[in-house]
């Protein structure tokens, strides 16, 4: 959430940002709903103070056994006009609150502009891609052929987008997991958490799904509960209406989940296999850091997750989202993209997003400035570290052999039993 004052100081400056966004909030209705809401405190302040003033004038008359019936009218007749003018500001609090969550995070100065993804940025590149002396088969073909994969039967029983893996194919994602988590943690200096999957409303709004995704989220409405789209949800909240010390900065966390999306809207897009589906694997880092030193732990962040794709041999790219690419939330976002070379095309594996005081001004996470400075809000990031279903498809389609099986990346095979290939 923005900070209501920056707008209020700034609304030109907040109409071009969020427009880059093609968020088109209706920032004049905020301001002059804002402008109702502090004549009408500026008015109670008034009469607060001619009621305290009134009271002790009662208090004095008492003590001198004199009259006090007219003021003491007045004090109720102001009263009465405070709690007028409360009842009025109720539903412009409402309002004003609700225009607030729906205005999305503005992008930072060097976030490059565009109009769509068409305009992202590639920003740095890595490995080569493979030759092969055969055709190459994609990730649906060479899993069913394996018998790894079973999206028959996972839409059998769940519906479409709820695949089933099955034998090596499990035990390939769950080494997928086992070895982001450690080289997040024993490498990168990440303390693992295992959160819910399970969050209520509260939590879902401070990360910023409600209100903006909450038709993308998987709702519980006999207990008020979403499924999480990403661990980052969960994991950002630990700390919601908490202060840290600012030796305590940067906290870093990695979490793994399931993660759940609905995908509205996306109807026939990516649909095959692995490409887009409903529930997957995911390993999250999140980072709660010094205001002044945030697009620092962006760059780390983003090292940190390319780290693991460098280890897997996987060639990939990094963009830079346009301002029209950002996500509601995010001020800046690096995406890091792996070349498949059974689908012959990019895929994104990990977004890994700053989104300055958006999210802790929501949750109210702050921490107190060495030398008694007054607390501030702290900067919170996160990126994927990696999620595992597009992992499976670069693997399946880089490391395929000519006869169908599947080398191993060589840092995966002690997860895997010393195992080299799937047959």
């Amino acid at each position: 959430m923005l900070d209501l004052k920056f707008i209020r100081e700034n609304p030109d400056i907040v109409k071009a940002a969020i427009a880059k966004k093609k968020d088109f909030s209706d920032i004049d209705r905020l301001l002059s709903l804002d402008e109702k809401r502090r004549a009408i405190i500026a008015e109670v302040e008034v009469l607060k103070n001619e009621r305290n003033m009134a009271s002790e004038q009662v208090a004095k008359l008492k003590r001198e056994k004199q009259d006090a019936s007219e003021l003491i009218e007045k004090t109720r007749t102001t009263g009465e006009k405070i709690k007028a003018l409360d009842d009025n500001m109720r539903p412009l609090d409402e309002e004003i609150n609700e225009l607030m969550a729906k205005i999305p995070n503005v992008p930072h100065a060097s976030v490059p502009h565009g109009n769509s993804a068409e305009d992202n940025v590639v920003v740095a590149e890595w490995g080569e891609e493979r030759s092969f002396d055969f055709t190459p088969k994609d990730h649906l073909q060479l899993a069913t052929a394996l018998d790894i994969f079973d999206f028959p039967r996972g839409a059998k029983i769940s519906g479409s987008g709820f695949p089933v893996l099955k034998g090596n194919g499990a035990q390939l994602d769950r080494a997928l997991i086992n070895f982001f988590l450690d080289s997040h943690t024993v490498k990168n200096g990440y303390r693992e958490v295992f959160p819910p999957f399970l969050v209520n409303s509260t939590t879902a709004f401070g990360t910023g799904q409600l209100p903006k995704s909450k038709d993308q989220m998987y709702y519980m409405p006999e207990d008020d509960l979403y499924a999480i789209p990403t661990a980052e949800v969960p994991v950002t909240n630990l700390h919601r209406d908490e202060t840290f010390a600012a030796s305590d900065l940067p906290v870093k966390y990695c979490a793994y989940s399931a993660c759940f999306r609905r995908e509205a809207g996306t109807y026939g897009k990516d649909t095959k296999g692995f490409l887009r589906v409903h529930q997957f694997n995911k390993v999250e880092l999140v980072k709660f850091a010094d205001p002044d030193k945030s697009y620092e732990e962006l760059e780390t962040l983003r090292a940190d997750a390319e780290g693991i794709l460098k280890a897997l041999g996987l060639k990939y790219r990094v963009l830079s989202l346009c301002d029209a690419d950002l996500s509601f939330s995010a001020a800046k976002c690096y995406d890091l993209e792996i070349w498949a070379p059974g689908e012959k095309r990019w895929l994104e594996v990990s977004s890994c997003s700053n989104f300055e005081e958006f999210q802790s001004r929501r949750m109210n996470i702050r921490y107190r400035p060495e030398g008694g400075a007054k607390q501030r809000l702290v900067h919170t990031l996160n990126g994927s570290g990696l999620a595992t279903a597009r992992i499976l498809v670069g693997i399946l389609e880089t490391y395929q052999n000519a006869d169908g099986s599947i080398t191993i990346p060589e840092v995966l095979r002690p997860y895997m039993q010393g195992k080299t290939e799937i047959r």
